[in-house]
């Protein structure tokens, strides 16, 4: 099924999503005639503890917004009420449409600090106007499809299911976090609407209330088999798992006389090593070895290598809030700061948020063994250094998409390949090394000439 690649949960006013000062800013921009084109890149100065990697996401949704940004009559009426913008400006808005050109990372690229995600080039006042919708669409993608990898890559081949829903950061917030999830290498969602809207598959079991809707926990598992004969997990923690485990084996029994199977049941509290070990033992000793075993409950990649490194029998890993929320690390030191002005290279030297100068390029080179070895920061007109994979890549001219959107399976696939490049000690999710990034002679010159220029201005 083929569906709409923008968000389904649209704002009202989209173009008013930004900070005032974008805009009072913008109206001084317009008030001294300074509309030559500017370029601003959009990456991270840093990453959180133990991240040794992000994944950039977000594009998509980045590229709709350029391409759809209008004020409309209301969102117009809104400004002229604030009192504070005059009436050219207010006109200039009024015939605005975004008309800059975008060169980015395509998602599922792995990325490191100083790389940026994507460099948007347009007259100043457009570039500025957009800044705060493009960080917050990058950023939360880029966030979560991050931990979501890590999650996966603790999983160690074993499934995946984004179950985050209910908790995620708004209706919006939480269909993209099952397409990050997704593109990360989830399996599955339990959320419909995402399934629906990305045609992601999607999977589910049954609640604790379910169970306690009826007065036998027996029968709240024939109840749910006789429904779903071949798709059942029994959720087993209601009231005392390993007597629900029990008669689980009944249940599997009544589905294998009707020439049916039982799925899979699923354990969502207590001691959730020692319950999947017991269970595991149950359900063998019955016969029933083709039943898989489902954990949830507050799981995230901790949890998940621990208890794959031990060896507990747990088949897949169902993971919600902390991988949706990030929850160890809810936020990345993204930026998006001015690097060029009409002719004039730009940068920022604050102690500890220093920005690169220029338009620039991220050349990425390979080993012998044929895993990513070291990056090379350069202006982006340098020559490519041989055997070099060029990362950015231009996907945006004169506010219009270029080509469109690769499906998500594409994506996907992409991520798939680029985490297996990485070198084991950069993807280990315990100590990683940091991985090497180097910045071209020409890019370090501009950047010093220009810092000892600085005292003359």
């Amino acid at each position: 099924m083929n569906m709409p690649a923008s968000t389904v949960v649209r704002l009202d006013e989209p173009a008013l999503f930004t900070d005032l000062y974008e805009l009072t800013m913008a109206a001084s921009y317009v008030r001294e005639g300074m509309t030559a084109p500017a370029t601003f890149s959009l990456f991270v100065r840093r990453l959180p503890p133990e991240r040794s990697f992000l994944i950039a996401a977000g594009l998509r949704d980045a590229l709709e917004y350029l391409q759809d940004f209008r004020f409309s009559d209301r969102a117009l009426e809104y400004l002229r009420s604030l009192d504070r913008f005059d009436v050219d400006f207010l006109s200039f808005l009024h015939n605005f449409w975004f008309r800059g050109d975008v060169w980015a990372m395509p998602e599922g690229t792995i990325v490191f600090p100083d790389e940026p995600l994507l460099e948007v080039t347009a007259p100043l006042p457009q570039a500025q106007l957009v800044e705060g919708a493009l960080l917050n669409l990058c950023h939360f993608e880029t966030l979560v499809t991050t931990k979501a990898a890590r999650c996966v890559l603790a999983a160690r081949g074993r499934p995946i299911v984004e179950f985050g829903m209910r908790r995620a950061p708004g209706l919006d917030g939480a269909i993209r976090a099952a397409r990050c999830a997704f593109i990360a290498g989830a399996a599955s969602t339990s959320n419909v609407l995402a399934g629906f809207v990305e045609n992601i598959p999607v999977t589910g079991t049954m609640a604790h209330s379910y169970v306690s809707a009826f007065t036998e926990e027996i029968e709240a598992f024939r109840a749910f088999s006789r429904s779903f004969p071949d798709q059942t997990v029994l959720l087993l923690d209601t009231y005392d798992t390993l007597v629900a485990a029990h008669r689980a084996v009944e249940v599997a029994r009544e589905l294998e006389s009707q020439g049916h199977r039982l799925a899979g049941v699923r354990l969502d509290s207590g001691d959730i090593p020692t319950l999947a070990r017991q269970v595991r033992h149950i359900l063998n000793q019955a016969g029933l070895e083709y039943v898989r075993i489902l954990v949830s409950g507050g799981l995230d990649e901790r949890d998940i290598d621990q208890w794959v490194r031990d060896g507990v029998p747990i088949d897949s890993f169902g993971v919600g809030t902390k991988m949706d929320v990030s929850a160890d690390a809810p936020y990345l030191d993204m930026a998006y700061k001015l690097v060029r002005y009409g002719e004039r290279y730009v940068l920022k030297t604050s102690p500890g948020k220093e920005t690169w100068t220029g338009e620039k390029q991220v050349y990425r080179f390979r080993g012998a063994d044929g895993r990513f070895c070291e990056d090379l920061i350069a202006l982006r007109g340098e020559p490519a250094p041989p055997g070099a994979l060029a990362l950015l890549e231009p996907v945006m001219q004169a506010g219009r998409i270029w080509r469109p959107h690769p499906r998500l399976g594409d994506v996907r696939r992409q991520c798939a390949d680029m985490l297996a490049s990485l070198p084991d000690d950069v993807r280990t999710l315990r100590d990683p090394r940091r991985y090497p990034i180097r910045y071209s002679e020409r890019l370090v010159e501009l950047q010093d000439s220009l810092k000892a220029a600085i005292p003359a201005i």
